[in-house]
């Protein structure tokens, strides 16, 4: 790897990292499974590589079929609306929940499946996914022409290291979980937040 190369890898990492650490509803799933310890690995790996997927689209240049096709982008924001309140009905309803709550049993737990569709429709239903790495990141690695690629190498590093980190590292925050009352205010903020979006989805595509 000679210089340029290296440059565009960690330029990648830095803006990829800078697009996905943030509190969303994608990451507050994944803090919550991590905090859980239920199915880590498998929404890590579906979260991960759908980034690294969506990263490889964006800097093949898929990004000019969507604004070829600004209805898609429609079509994400009325379902990916529709899922995020439903969800965060249900994370409104665990939050308001009576009864006991630990860090290792909080709810009751959830078979693989529902949590692996949970996972898929966070990150593929959210419109900001196509727009952040499809879209943006595509358009940022273009301008490091021959090395757009390890543009995108790094990027999809640091997607795969927020995510095991996020997911992986929430048990250190169990003892902080151990309490009821963190874990109805954990939910309260996921509640928040994927309402939050979903509004502001249906915001866009209504100024759209």
């Amino acid at each position: 790897m000679d210089h340029a190369a290296l440059v565009a890898t960690l330029a990648g990492a830095g803006f990829g990292l800078s697009l996905i650490v943030a509190i969303g509803a994608q990451n507050a799933f994944v803090l919550r499974q991590g905090l859980r310890g239920e199915h880590v690995l498998v929404v890590v790996l579906i979260c991960a590589v759908s980034d690294v997927i969506l990263i490889a689209l964006g800097i093949a240049g898929v990004g000019s079929l969507l604004e070829l096709a600004p209805w898609l982008l429609d079509a994400m924001r009325i379902g990916g609306a529709a899922f995020l309140l439903t969800y965060a009905v249900i994370a409104g309803r665990r939050a308001l929940r009576p009864g006991e709550l630990d860090a290792e049993t909080s709810g009751a737990p959830v078979a693989l499946w529902p949590t692996v569709l949970t996972a898929v429709a966070l990150t593929w239903l959210n419109p900001h996914v196509y727009l952040d790495t499809i879209l943006l990141l595509g358009s940022v690695a273009g301008t490091h022409g021959d090395n757009r690629w390890w543009f995108g190498v790094g990027a999809a590093a640091g997607s795969i290291v927020w995510f095991a980190s996020l997911g992986f590292g929430a048990r250190l925050l169990r003892p902080l979980f151990a309490k009821p009352a963190a874990w109805r205010i954990l939910d309260a903020l996921i509640a928040f937040i994927m309402a939050a979006i979903a509004l502001s989805l249906l915001h866009g595509l209504m100024e759209g």
